[in-house]
């Protein structure tokens, strides 16, 4: 099970270029969905994980630089996975 869907408009951010912050905003809201669609508490999730619902906030909040450990870890308690891809900054799917 992944946690994409059909990506959403980025309207307004194609010359803006993308940051660190840019790729963790997608994934904390690609998690939320997911956890939405499964009806999957951040209470269920910090369980799952072995961590209090308190750091699952700031996860979710998009406020830190998580880890490659932190998102595999996510996917993980969440039993999905994410994908990873690589584009051109002029494709215009990105």
């Amino acid at each position: 099970m992944a946690l994409r869907r059909t990506p959403r408009s980025r309207a307004g951010t194609e010359d803006a270029g993308h940051t660190s912050a840019d790729l963790i905003r997608v994934f904390t809201d690609e998690v939320s969905w997911f956890m939405s669609e499964h009806k999957i508490s951040r209470n269920d999730l910090a369980q799952s994980m072995g961590v209090s619902p308190g750091r699952i906030s700031q996860i979710l909040s998009g406020d830190e630089n998580l880890t490659l450990r932190t998102l595999y870890s996510v996917a993980a308690a969440l039993g999905a996975e994410f994908e990873v891809s690589i584009r051109a900054i002029d494709d215009a799917d990105f």
